[in-house]
Order: structure tokens, then sequence, then C-alpha cells
């Protein structure tokens, strides 16, 4: 569904010649006269791009976009016209189109517009999902992309906060400059703040020579702080007087260096409650949650989930070269009904591991290996032996390298020869 492309319009020889022409491109197409019955199949198929006509019996243009919106938030629309004014077009796109072409216009110019779309793929596709509210954040996200407002995500591990950070910076005016994110939970304390402000040659023992931190490297662009609440108290002061005052001082130094740069942080915790209990400053807080977005865990957007399965399983079914169709319907149910307390992140890491294991064309319930009692009998045995095919299959893939064989694995070396000791496997590196 990639390269499939949507036109809604009423004129048949206009829907005509715009298909002929999407198609001459390389891109199916998909060919609507009302917006009604386009709005079906927008819920229904994944879309490249969605071409319309301004002016349709029933339902308009503006009208058929902003439904398009609800049901597939971040797929881009393009509006086509022969009745077009100014106000018109400010309204189009102040509803999120993403280009406004006029009647007649040319093979080159509709080429243009597609190809940039066609660019931008990669950016509009990374959040994938049907459901009402992902589709009302990642609209409120867009709403207030191309501000410098920070802005506070939060949500379960593994719920794509990176993700949605990433999306806001991609619509932002600050696209073209960097993005730089820090994991607060994965740096040692000591050096944090280093890593923030950077530092003077000679400032420590081991300064070396004069390095810049993530704030002078994110300049002009956006820096991710996340998991900002596992930040230590004493930098968090620190942080605070960084956003009021614009300024920096690396480490050594008492220069102060002006910034230009958005904050967006994320946090799985309660950061009210992390103020109550005194292990977060109240006034970080606030200075922090000035646009907060909460992102729903996986369990609460059970639509998405066959969505995000289909397309973890062309992304992994590709990588391992394989032709694998889809899913049973067992499989699916497995899938819809499984807790996913890991969210999207777990559900990846299970059509991968499924996607290595599968040996016909579906992917079945044994191939999941789901960890629950009602999983444990299949046509694969126990979870045990699923394990050990899963590790076996990954090496022969890797024509035993133990070491790439466990990061396909997800695991260490250690780890995976530990497992090859208890199968009575010997596999030469």
């Amino acid at each position: 569904m990639k390269n499939r492309i949507m036109v809604v319009d009423d004129d048949l020889e206009m829907r005509q010649a715009l298909a002929e022409a999407i198609g001459r491109m390389g891109y199916s197409v998909d060919a609507y006269e009302t917006a009604e019955d386009a709005l079906m199949a927008v819920k229904e198929r994944d879309y490249l791009l969605v071409i319309t006509d301004m002016k349709m019996p029933g339902m308009d243009g503006v009208s058929f976009l902003r439904q398009v919106r609800q049901r597939a938030g971040n797929v881009p629309v393009i509006i086509i016209t022969g009745y077009g004014t100014v106000e018109s077009a400010v309204e189009a796109m102040k509803e999120g189109a993403t280009d406004y072409l006029m009647k007649p216009f040319s093979f080159e110019t509709l080429k243009r517009a597609i190809d940039s779309v066609s660019r931008r793929a990669p950016l509009n596709r990374q959040i994938i999902t049907s459901n009402a509210e992902m589709n009302r954040i990642l609209l409120l996200a867009e709403s207030i992309a191309r501000t410098d407002i920070t802005v506070l995500i939060t949500g379960e591990s593994g719920t794509g906060k990176e993700l949605l950070a990433r999306y806001i910076h991609q619509r932002s005016n600050r696209a073209n400059r960097p993005f730089v994110a820090i994991n607060c939970a994965a740096i040692p304390e000591s050096l944090l703040e280093s890593e923030l402000f950077g530092y003077e040659k000679g400032a420590f023992t081991g300064a070396v020579q004069t390095r810049r931190g993530k704030f002078e490297i994110a300049q002009g662009g956006t820096l991710l702080l996340d998991e900002i609440g596992e930040m230590p108290l004493q930098l968090q002061a620190k942080l605070l007087r960084v956003l009021q005052e614009k300024e920096i001082e690396r480490l050594g130094s008492s220069r102060p260096i002006k910034i230009d740069v958005r904050i967006i942080a994320t946090t799985n915790r309660d950061l009210k409650s992390e103020c109550l209990e005194g292990r977060f400053r109240e006034d970080l807080y606030y200075r922090l949650n000035v646009f907060p977005l909460n992102l729903p865990p996986l369990r609460q957007r059970q639509e998405d989930i066959p969505l995000l399965a289909e397309h973890f399983l062309e992304k992994f079914s590709q990588e391992a070269k394989k032709q694998i169709r889809g899913f049973t319907s067992k499989a699916m149910q497995c899938l819809l009904s499984n807790a996913w307390r890991g969210n999207v992140r777990e559900l990846e890491n299970v059509v991968q591991r499924a996607v290595l294991l599968c040996r016909g064309e579906y992917i079945d319930v044994g191939d999941l290996m789901l960890e629950r009692e009602d999983l444990k009998t299949s046509s694969w045995g126990s979870i045990k032996e699923m394990e050990r095919e899963l590790i076996l299959d990954a090496l022969r893939r890797t024509n035993g390298n133990r070491t790439k064989a466990a990061r396909i694995l997800g695991i260490s070396v250690r780890t995976l020869r530990n497992k090859l000791k208890e199968y009575g496997k010997n596999f030469h590196r």
C-alpha cells in the first residue's frame, strides 16, 4: 500500500486523467466519484497520498479533508480546484492540506507535488494508527509543531513517545536543523551534566579537549530530554535556569552561550506525584508541562494492533527475505487478546521473532511465542522448543556468527552462548 494514491473527483474525465497520469509515475491509484465513498476506503486502506477536488456535490474538499484528518490523521492531502480563491486556499492549508493546485495544471506540476509527498513519506508513516484518540493527539501535535512551545509527552514505556517527538520536529520550522535526543535514564548522574552542557579542556581529569554538549549540538533545532523523570534533583535546578535564561555554561567555563533550542521532554512517570514526593522540582515541572500530550497504551488502541502487526510483518519479512503473506485468524486473535504490557515495542519484538520462526506462508499461533498458558501447546511444542528453534534459525541465517545472531535476537552474546550450552549445540563463529 506504500505506493497507493487516492483520487476523489466527481468529474469523470478529470478523474480518469489523474488516474492515468499518476499511474505513469509508477503509483497504484484508487479513484472515487464521491467523498462519501472515498471515506470508507480511507479507513480500510493505507494511502501514501489523497488528492481531492475542492468543489463536489454533497461534501466539498475542505469538509472531506476534515473527515480524512479524523480517520487517518497523518495522511497527506492535496486539494485541486478550478474555483480557487485566496480564502479557500487559506482555509484548506489551515485544515492541514499539504498542497493546493489550481486547474488547469501540468503533468510536471502534479509530479512535483507528488514527489514532494513521496520524499516525506517515511516521516508521515512513522506513527501508524486508526485510533481516534491517537489521531486527536497527532492533530494536536501538528497544530503546535510550527511553534516553539515546550512539550511534555507522557505514556507507558514502548508507546512511541520518541516517535511523537520526532513527528513534531519534522513538522516544525526547525525540521532542517538537528533533532538531538538524550536519555536521562541511560547516562550515569556524574556524566549527564557534561553530556548536556559540554565542557572545556581541563575542566576535570580526562577532559583533554573541549567538547560541546547536547544543547549546543541541537542549536537551532530540537532537544529531546527522554525520561526526564530520572534526572537528579541537582541537575534539575541547572536545567531550570537554562530554560529560563536561554543560555548555558560549559563545565569549567564562566562564559555563557546563548542557545536557541526547542525542548520536548518525555517520561513514563507521573511527574505530579514525583513532585509531591520531592523527587522532581515543581517549578521545572510547570516549565516543561506547557503543552502536555499523553499517549494511550496499546491495550486501549486495539484497532491498531492489526495495522501495526502487518507493518512489522512487511518490514521483517523483507529483512529476512521471506515471503510471508499474513497471520492466520487464530494468530491474529492471540495478538488482539494479549495484554501488551510492553506496548508497541513488545508487539514489534513478537512479530520479528514470529517472522524468523515461520516456515509457511502465514504466521500461526506457535510462531508468536506469547508466554501465556493457553499458547504453550502448539505445532512447535513448548516455549522452550520455540526459543531453541528461533536461536538456531538466527545462527543459520548468520552462518553461525554468534555476535550477529545475538544482535538479531536482541540478547547478549553471553546469553546466546549459555543457551547453546543448554541445547548442546556447538556453532563456530
